[in-house]
């Protein structure tokens, strides 16, 4: 409950009025001592800057106390909330808690309230209303203390978005391969240590913020909008630093299940390599194998064949003709002969066990092939472009 107002007479405002420097002086030497994270900040000019915030707040509380009318001394004056306010903003921007600054408070209301109280009861101040008083200074010092909390918290905020969208502009640069100063520049804005590789991740929207949670705290999340990138409908691009080598086994595990497609590990400020290498693997069609994620480091023949997708339905054409005559149960038979034969550089017996075929079978259907080809069959270019027609089936 809110105490009732009280007034100080004028001699005893005045008696306190006179004692508010030397209560500040000793309430910054008192928080100094009890509360050691504070020493350092306090000397030099910016403990002669708290003493004299802390002489405006203890003259605001004086000011309502001594107002006609008995004005509440537990809601303090606009000077006073502003400056607790400021105080709680800069510890935030200073990287401190909250609960140093609280702490600083209990001390100093202790400290203030054993001067004042002193001061008050000397100056003529009736001992009955001293238990009025000291509801009055510690409800002050509530207020106070809510203020800066709402500073520092209010900072902390602000200053956490901005990272955010500091963080998002570095990615969306990343991706849209902007200029090694920009990206430079960029990064420093958005504090954050450029690793020595970037993988790029497309994974759906939905779960990247799953994803994020598993992953490299330093990776970044590209915004939805990002000028001159190719669009990647409803899919998250992140971006994940140091995962060459063994982590990128281990990147790979933690994406299990989640629908991503991964690019190669690129210096980090060739990103722009690694996003538009997992972008072409999802616009080509390639698909994770169950619940594994597309790896386009093992997927890179499926790329090149993929790449034009009607010069290779050209090139199988072209050089399938010779089958065009058969019926389709023959000719997928053919196929499929015909491909493990080149896969295994014309050894029989590893075609028979792959086909779980007979070694007869794979010669006889080699038998149909050749009749078909010819001298073909031996030619190095024609050998090659069966391989490339078949390789991706």
């Amino acid at each position: 409950m809110t105490p009732e107002p009280e007034t100080f007479a004028p001699t005893v405002a005045e008696a306190v009025l006179a004692e508010l420097p030397a209560v500040a002086e000793r309430t910054v030497a008192a928080i100094v001592v009890e509360v050691p994270s504070y020493a350092e900040a306090f000397r030099g000019p910016m403990g002669r800057k708290i003493e004299n915030a802390v002489q405006l707040a203890l003259a605001g509380f004086l000011e309502l106390a001594t107002s006609a009318g008995g004005v509440d001394a537990s809601r303090p004056i606009d000077p006073a909330i502003e400056g607790a306010y400021s105080l709680g903003r800069g510890e935030a921007r200073t990287g401190r808690s909250m609960d140093a600054l609280l702490a600083a408070y209990r001390v100093g209301a202790r400290v203030s309230w054993q001067h004042l109280s002193g001061t008050a009861v000397a100056a003529g101040m009736p001992a009955g209303s001293l238990a009025r008083f000291a509801g009055l200074v510690f409800a002050y010092i509530d207020r106070l203390s809510a203020a800066s909390a709402s500073g520092h918290a209010d900072h902390l905020a602000a200053s956490g978005r901005e990272r955010r969208r500091h963080l998002e502009r570095l990615a969306q640069l990343l991706v849209t391969g902007a200029p090694a100063y920009e990206l430079n520049v960029a990064a420093e804005r958005a504090d954050w240590t450029p690793p020595r590789t970037l993988t790029a991740v497309l994974l759906p929207e939905s779960g990247a913020r799953d994803a994020m949670a598993v992953l490299d705290a330093r990776t970044l999340q590209a915004g939805e909008d990002m000028p001159g990138a190719e669009p990647s409908t409803e899919r998250a691009v992140l971006l994940v630093p140091d995962a060459e080598g063994f982590a990128r086994a281990a990147l790979l595990t933690s994406l299990t299940g989640r629908g991503a497609v991964v690019g190669p590990a690129r210096p980090w400020q060739g990103a722009r390599s690694s996003y538009s290498r997992a972008l072409r693997a999802l616009q080509l069609g390639l698909s994770p194998e169950g619940e594994t994620p597309v790896d386009t480091e093992v997927r890179l023949a499926e790329l090149v064949l993929r790449a034009d997708g009607e010069a290779l339905a050209d090139l199988r054409a072209q050089v399938l003709a010779p089958l065009d005559d058969l019926g389709p149960g023959p000719r997928e038979k053919l196929l499929e002969t015909l491909r493990s034969w080149l896969l295994h550089h014309g050894r029989r017996e590893q075609v028979a066990a792959e086909l779980f075929v007979h070694p007869q079978t794979v010669r006889y259907r080699m038998g149909q092939l050749r009749d078909l080809y010819g001298a073909r069959l031996d030619d190095p270019q024609t050998v090659l472009e069966l391989t490339l027609a078949l390789g991706a089936r």
